[in-house]
């Protein structure tokens, strides 16, 4: 048997999915709180990983070390760039993951850890850097399947990951053009990092919740985008229910 491992920074992005998880059995790792269980015919690890880049790594890592995993999906909430076309509730899927301030950063310009020639993972003869894809791959036709059938918007994207979240329109403007992303977020890019380390494939989804870098709450609403996105994994693991699709 092997798991599809979810996991999340915070508990009310993935309560849909504890609450429909049948069979449930909890076990705590290393201060994490594991939840094993099925959910349309998959088994499933669930887990909360916390806020931030090392919270995320340490759970990733718990959940590989003491399980057979088979795939990791990362969901949660984003903020939109306001470039990217989406709007509060939709769907972004990341087909890339970058961490946004590793680097050196000069008084006019900002460059990645290749600056420094230093890469974080080396397989073989491949250098990671900053950059790590996601292996939409291994779920390919689950994943054509939530772009192709939502009930919201859904792009697929560049996401950067960050340790302070833009705070103002400016600052998120500059990570937009920089990165030519779409998403930002703060534990995706550790989440890949580790997944590469392990060479496990990696998606993440991501809910909108608000637009990055306007910091007017009013404009947030961080309930709808977590519904939406764990409605987008539902439907993903429901469609894995078809024989041979993963």
């Amino acid at each position: 048997m092997k798991f599809l491992a979810i996991l999340s920074s915070m508990p009310f992005e993935s309560d849909m999915i504890r609450a429909s998880l049948k069979e449930v059995r909890a076990k705590n790792i290393a201060l994490k709180k594991i939840y094993k269980g099925k959910l349309s015919g998959c088994d499933i690890l669930l887990i909360n990983t916390g806020i931030g880049k090392v919270n995320a790594a340490h759970s990733a890592t718990c959940v590989i070390e003491h399980f057979p995993v088979k795939g990791i999906v990362n969901l949660g909430i984003g903020g939109a760039y306001s470039g990217s076309g989406l709007k509060v509730g939709d769907i972004a899927m990341a087909s890339k993951e970058i961490y946004g301030d590793e680097g050196v950063a000069g008084l006019k310009c900002w460059n990645g850890l290749d600056e420094l020639g230093i890469p974080l993972v080396r397989l073989g003869r491949k250098k990671y850097f900053n950059e790590f894809s996601s292996d939409n791959s291994f779920l390919i036709k689950p994943v054509q399947h939530i772009i192709h059938n939502p009930p919201y918007v859904t792009k697929s994207g560049l996401f950067v990951t960050v340790s302070a979240t833009s705070g103002t329109t400016v600052r998120a403007r500059e990570l937009e053009k920089r990165f030519h992303a779409i998403c930002e977020n703060m534990e995706g890019a550790a989440i890949a990092h580790v997944c590469k380390i392990y060479q496990i494939p990696f998606i993440e989804i991501r809910g909108i919740s608000n637009i990055a870098g306007v910091r007017d709450k009013r404009k947030w609403n961080l309930k709808l985008a977590s519904e939406n996105c764990q409605k987008a994994v539902i439907s993903l693991l429901t469609y894995l229910k078809i024989p041979n699709i993963l």
